[in-house]
């Protein structure tokens, strides 16, 4: 019941925009509460919204959901809630971290366009910081072990090196936030309707 209640939950505004990710114990407290209905995907791409009283019979015996059991009741966790009123997207700034860093660039290296592990990547600085470069989301990108180790503290002119994109800042997003908080990146295959995820980051059911 506590791994339950742990689960994270997408959030979304009463637009069905994507605005956050709490806990299943968040979520449950905001529907008790009428801010918020479950949102359940029914089939391959029909939703359908529930109260409190609604999900509870709709849910007890879905083995697909993870269960959360009461003295008097079992119903499923759930992976996506919508808000009543809220209506906004937060304007959040996205922390200047390793991990981050790895994110934003999807682990691949920026210089051979591979993907790599987390372990097996290093950050670059593109202009180097002897040659005044600055840790800054502008001037940090992926790179793997070999890349790094190959392009040293040259500039990309003189190793012939160039990021496949321009670093910069990322935009915020949901999914984003619960992987700055959890090295454990899960999500649901329902949450893909909703947040670009990589297949990596879906977890399967069943």
């Amino acid at each position: 019941m506590i791994v339950s209640l742990n689960n994270p939950v997408l959030v979304l505004n009463r637009h069905w925009q994507p605005v956050h990710i709490c806990t299943a114990r968040r979520a449950f407290s905001l529907v008790c509460l009428g801010h918020a209905l479950v949102v359940h995907l029914d089939g391959e791409s029909n939703f359908s919204t529930h109260d409190l009283q609604s999900w509870i019979r709709s849910s007890r015996n879905d083995p697909s959901l993870e269960a959360v059991r009461t003295v008097n009741a079992t119903f499923g966790v759930p992976q996506i809630i919508v808000l009543s009123l809220f209506d906004r997207l937060p304007k959040k700034e996205i922390k200047f971290t390793r991990q981050n860093v790895f994110e934003r660039d999807n682990h691949v290296c920026q210089y051979c366009q591979k993907r790599f592990d987390a372990r097996e990547l290093n950050l670059d600085h593109v202009i180097p910081r002897d040659k005044g470069g600055k840790s800054s989301w502008e001037n940090i990108v992926t790179s793997c072990v070999r890349c790094n180790t190959r392009k040293a503290n040259k500039l990309p002119t003189e190793a012939n090196m160039f990021p496949m994109r321009e670093p910069k800042a990322p935009v915020w997003r949901p999914f984003m936030c619960l992987a700055e908080r959890s090295s454990r990146r899960r999500a649901y295959p329902s949450w893909r309707f909703f947040l670009d995820l990589e297949p990596a980051m879906v977890e399967m059911s069943g």
